[in-house]
């Protein structure tokens, strides 16, 4: 399988646009990823990841339509790309062969699990 780059901060991004599905933009990423993770969120940080997954070809995005209540502004909605599944689908592979490996004493010691 190809190799796929996602930074974690990327991969939870991807993984919250593709929770939303047809209705990630934003403002609904952002909430999700803090909803989901209990973490805060900052909206240059999340512009930037999610410039970075488009420039990857990881997500697309699209104007909606023009809202008074956003001056007229139309939302950008984001959409998981083919690629972009297929990224996380090598994220998720790769952390679970990683996690498998761990030796069982390993967790027994430290009283993680």
């Amino acid at each position: 399988m190809r190799k796929y780059f996602l930074g974690e901060f990327e991969e939870i991004v991807l993984l919250a646009t593709a929770i939303l599905h047809k209705s990630a933009y934003g403002v609904s990423i952002k909430e999700e990823i803090e909803a989901q993770l209990d973490r805060e969120v900052s909206m240059g940080a999340l512009h930037a990841a999610l410039l970075r997954l488009e420039e990857k070809g990881y997500i697309r995005s699209a104007n909606g339509e023009a809202t008074e209540e956003r001056a007229g502004r139309p939302r950008k909605y984001y959409e998981i790309t083919a690629m972009g599944k297929k990224a996380i689908a090598y994220a998720k592979e790769s952390r679970e062969k990683m996690w498998k490996a761990i030796p069982k004493v390993v967790f027994e010691l430290s009283g993680l699990f």
